[in-house]
């Protein structure tokens, strides 16, 4: 049975439709069924449109419809995560694109997966100015600054924000972590002197948490 109400999560992203994926996620929480398995669902389906629209498949508004509708399903669903699998709010997370890099769906799983774990998630955007990023972090009083870049040659951007956030005197407030791509991307991070990396939305999670927890300036990127 939550095979059947699962599919109706996923097939609710693929089409685009909130009140779809509304009702789908009411089922799972009225069946009694794992609310934290239902949002996994979802972040896979999102991701499939991800993939749709890097082979052209899919378009950018069709990108922004399926994030919304995974909204509408995290929303229900966040709340009803049972008490032993949701970790602790460590604060506030801003989250945006580095200049120049326009690419959102992974930034926005990965939103998703910090508000599901607790987080007071801020997503700036896409193609946002290391200023961008600290006027975000002050404005809110963030915890940390997450900052995604998918190309090559978009990711000294996150070096940019370092050496910005250094240059105003502010590098001290904020844990800074940094994402997007595959294990490659690792030494880039190392480069730009951040407090944290990610290569997946799973592993961004894990990884502030534990920034979350420390209270010395410069815990290892990654694991």
């Amino acid at each position: 049975m939550s095979e059947e109400v699962f599919d109706k999560l996923r097939q609710g992203i693929l089409n685009f439709d909130p009140e779809a994926i509304e009702k789908a996620a009411k089922e799972v929480i009225a069946r009694g069924l794992n609310a934290l398995e239902a949002i996994d669902v979802l972040t896979g389906a999102l991701r499939e449109v991800g993939s749709k629209y890097e082979d052209g498949d899919a378009f950018l508004p069709e990108m922004m419809m399926a994030a919304e509708a995974l909204k509408a399903g995290t929303a229900i669903l966040a709340p009803a995560v049972p008490a032993d699998e949701k970790m602790p709010a460590v604060g506030t997370f801003v989250i945006g694109t580095v200049k120049g890099d326009i690419h959102t769906i992974g930034k926005m799983i990965v939103g998703a997966m910090l508000a599901t774990a607790g987080f007071n998630v801020v997503d700036i955007g896409i193609d946002q100015s290391p200023s961008a990023f600290a006027e975000a972090a002050e404005k809110n009083k963030a915890n940390i600054v997450g900052a995604s870049a998918l190309m090559s040659t978009t990711r000294p951007g996150w070096k940019d924000i370092v050496e910005y956030f250094e240059a105003l005197g502010i590098r001290d407030k904020y844990k800074i972590m940094v994402g997007g791509g595959g294990e490659h991307t690792r030494k880039y991070a190392e480069e730009a002197g951040v407090d944290g990396f990610g290569r997946d939305a799973v592993e961004a999670v894990r990884v502030a948490l534990k920034l979350g927890e420390r209270n010395d300036k410069r815990p290892e990127v990654g694991k």
